[in-house]
């Protein structure tokens, strides 16, 4: 499927920056995972490009995807989602990261009319190597990952280290469906 043309249509317009305000000069490389969702428009397609403008971040060196995941919406409403986890290598701090993936759900026309509303495209940054960050603006890990098979059957499937049986376990009640 070619995604292209709605790649470039959700990179960001300007360039991202670490919290100091100076683009990361000789950061070590950190995996980090993301999770991909949307349930407005076409989710699978625009799902599908925002994991290849994720790889043409600058700064983000690799980008691996699961597969794609239809589930119902968890506190929200409208149509199922489609989902994925995704794992980029980058040099970016976490916050920079962050942004890059807010300035990707803009070009997507993420809007924010009220909490858990459906959307046209939701990026979550879930794990930052082994970092723990607890700030206004950025918690990690995750908080609520845990409590979704929307997040971790996806990346249980690109990395089952992340993963424990009881997390899983513990959300096996949740409906969750692979596409083909």
């Amino acid at each position: 499927m070619k995604v292209g043309r709605a790649a470039k249509a959700l990179l960001p317009t300007e360039p991202v920056y670490d919290s100091v305000g100076s683009q990361p000069q000789g950061r070590d490389p950190v995996a980090a995972f993301v999770a991909l969702g949307a349930n407005l428009g076409d989710a699978a397609h625009t799902v599908r490009a925002a994991l290849v403008a994720l790889s043409q971040v600058p700064g983000v060196q690799r980008v691996r995807g699961s597969s794609l995941y239809r589930t119902a919406p968890v506190d929200s409403t409208g149509p199922d989602y489609i989902n994925a986890v995704a794992e980029v290598v980058t040099t970016l701090g976490a916050p920079s990261l962050l942004a890059a993936l807010q300035a990707i759900e803009n070009g997507a026309g993420r809007e924010r009319p009220y909490r858990n509303a459906p959307r046209t495209l939701d990026l979550d940054l879930l794990l930052y190597g082994s970092a723990r960050i607890d700030s206004f603006a950025l918690t990690l890990p995750h908080p609520r990952m845990g409590s979704r098979a929307f997040v971790l059957v996806p990346l249980a499937e690109i990395a089952p280290q992340c993963v424990s049986a009881a997390q899983l376990q513990a959300v096996a009640d949740q409906a969750i469906e692979m596409l083909p």
